[in-house]
Order: C-alpha cells, then sequence, then structure tokens
C-alpha cells in the first residue's frame, strides 16, 4: 500500500502562482510513475502532469509552458509549480502514483483561481 498526502492548494488571483506538494509513504520502494491530476465540477478527471521515474515529463497542452512537475526520489515527494494561473485551472488536484501497476491516489487539494 500507499498513502498519499497533498498540501498547497488554496484561493490565487489570476496570473498568479501555486506548488503543490504531495508526500507518499508505506511501499514508496515499487512507486515508478507520479503525477497530478484535476477534476473541475461536472467534468472528468484530467492529466495534468507526470513523471517517470527516470525524470521524463509529460504534460496538458493546457498547462505547458505554465506548470513544472518535479520529484525527488529521495524524499518520496512530487511537486507541481504552477505559474500563470487561469480561471480555467480552477479544480480539486489529485496525486497519483503507481507502484508498480496498481494507482494510488491522494484526497485532493482544492485550487481556486478568481479573476
Amino acid at each position: 500500500q500507499v498513502q498519499l498526502v497533498e498540501s498547497g492548494g488554496g484561493l490565487v488571483q489570476a496570473g498568479g502562482s501555486l506548488r503543490l506538494s504531495c508526500a507518499a509513504s508505506g511501499r514508496v520502494g515499487s512507486i515508478n510513475f507520479m503525477g497530478w491530476y484535476r477534476q473541475a465540477p461536472g467534468k472528468q478527471r484530467d492529466m495534468v502532469a507526470a513523471i517517470s521515474s527516470n525524470g521524463a515529463t509529460n504534460y496538458a497542452d493546457s498547462v505547458k509552458g505554465r506548470f513544472t512537475i518535479s520529484r525527488d526520489n529521495a524524499k518520496n515527494t512530487v511537486d507541481l509549480q504552477m505559474n500563470s494561473l487561469k480561471p480555467e485551472d480552477t479544480a480539486v488536484y489529485y496525486c497519483s502514483v503507481r507502484a508498480p501497476l496498481i494507482p494510488y491516489w491522494g484526497q485532493g487539494t482544492q485550487v481556486t483561481v478568481s479573476s
């Protein structure tokens, strides 16, 4: 089992920045994929950014150039730096990992961007 705890959400004005953090515990040695997803009201949960165990990254087109994902394998953490935030970025953000094939999810953290 892997447990995930997210932090860093909140309310920010458009154009502002937030940094989300996710700490993994438990059977962390089997984690390969780490990523962030988001779900806005009435919409499906979509991938925002992902990072593999070797550091390869992937971003949704809507956040490229604004968001940066990073991981610290020694601390078992994955962060999401969000810059130039837009109202359409408002959603609940979820941390997710695969260990190695089983997906685990955090409880979610609300990000609200006001216009």
